[in-house]
């Protein structure tokens, strides 16, 4: 039997025993953990802090990801590798896959997401509609990419932005020198986007197997602030079933396009009832941390089926009419005796140090109607300095 199947045969024959490596250590590695704990399965998480969250609820293994010293250490009895960061170097994927592990999803998946003009070219060449966009790696060049999208446009480095870093809006041609003396000397580039003057921003949550199968999550509404997600509630209101279907087509291109094993998101900006590409997330995302309370099977414990070859659960609501809300909690942890007075809340601390602008924790919210659910983030946020 080939490395691709060493840990489906392991889980079936020794449940408890299988190894699930994780690149990153972060809040996302720790839900991670958890979930495979839930399933029997260990887990060693690889982060180059040794003050690393996910440290706290399983094994921990600290390097450089860059110019790792101890990878034989890493891979010792390990049974698949997956990522809970995208900018993990796809040569260090690509050595793990030489070793024969399993890395899920692969190199492939993780080279295209890590630059925004491949994930643009790709969802293109699934006619995804995308916003216009044209690369630049000059002044020269950047100043005719701003002519080409038009004003106002978002200028974004190509790798490495999060949470509203690296990108500026550019509103006057006047601007553009400023905007490059900013961001141009980043590796990589940068890509000059059209604004895209959406209603909404809404994402998909999807997971895929080893062997083809798939689950799409309800469609997620997404609010921001300061560039950083602040609210995320499901099932997005008012989504025709055009839209859902389309969001599900897309995913669908996107997961086969990728040969992608895992949880992946897509960001989508609503535009007058039609859906426009924003980027890939090839992890679990930050808005589906709602599914830990709300789904049949969480983002998380999919992507441990998923990628240990297991078959994927249901991504459906707990029980019907539930409707689900997730609030970030940025900077700051209320009071946790306030949070859980609140119906329908469940609070999840990630114990970081707190630090601004620094996802803590989040509260999900349960509800059986729209208007409560909307009642009670309001009283979540109403705690939130």
């Amino acid at each position: 039997m080939g490395a691709e199947q060493s840990g489906v045969r392991a889980y079936a024959g020794a449940m408890g025993r299988v190894r699930l490596g994780i690149l990153g250590g972060g809040q996302l590695g720790r839900m991670l953990a958890l979930a495979a704990h839930e399933l029997g399965v260990q887990t060693r998480c690889w982060d180059q802090r040794e003050d690393a969250v996910a440290g706290h609820v399983g094994g921990l293994h600290v390097d450089d990801f860059e110019r790792p010293a101890r990878l034989d250490a890493f891979l010792r009895g390990v049974d698949v590798v997956t990522t809970e960061w995208e900018n993990v170097p796809v040569a260090l994927l690509e050595e793990i896959e030489r070793r024969g592990v399993p890395v899920r999803p692969g190199s492939l998946a993780l080279r295209v997401a890590q630059d925004r003009v491949l994930e643009k070219n790709l969802a293109r060449s699934l006619g995804i509609p995308t916003p216009a966009f044209v690369a630049a790696r000059t002044l020269g060049e950047l100043e005719g990419a701003v002519r080409e999208v038009g004003l106002p446009c978002v200028v974004k480095t190509r790798r490495f932005g999060y949470d509203g870093k690296g990108q500026v809006v550019v509103r006057k041609a006047e601007e553009v020198a400023a905007c490059w003396g900013a961001l141009g000397a980043t590796a990589g580039g940068l890509i000059a986007e059209g604004f895209v003057p959406f209603a909404r921003e809404l994402s998909i949550i999807a997971a895929r197997g080893v062997d083809g199968q798939t689950r799409f999550y309800p469609l997620v509404c997404n609010e921001h602030a300061g560039g950083i997600l602040r609210v995320s509630t499901s099932p997005a209101e008012g989504v025709s079933e055009g839209v859902r279907a389309r969001a599900e087509e897309y995913a669908g291109g996107v997961l086969g396009a990728l040969e992608y094993v895992g949880v992946l998101a897509i960001e989508l900006f609503e535009v007058g009832g039609e859906l426009v590409f924003n980027e890939i997330a090839p992890r679990v995302h930050n808005s589906g941390h709602w599914t830990i309370d709300a789904s049949a099977t969480s983002q998380f414990e999919n992507h441990v089926r998923a990628v240990l070859g297991l078959p994927l659960g249901d991504a459906g609501m707990v029980a019907p009419g539930v409707h689900a809300g997730m609030v970030n909690l940025i900077g700051s942890m209320p009071d946790a005796r306030q949070v859980l007075r609140i119906a329908g809340a469940k609070l999840h601390d990630y114990a970081k140090e707190a630090r601004a602008g620094r996802k803590l924790g989040h509260v999900n919210v349960l509800a059986g109607s729209r208007g409560e659910l909307m009642e009670r983030i309001g009283q979540v946020r109403g705690l939130l300095r």
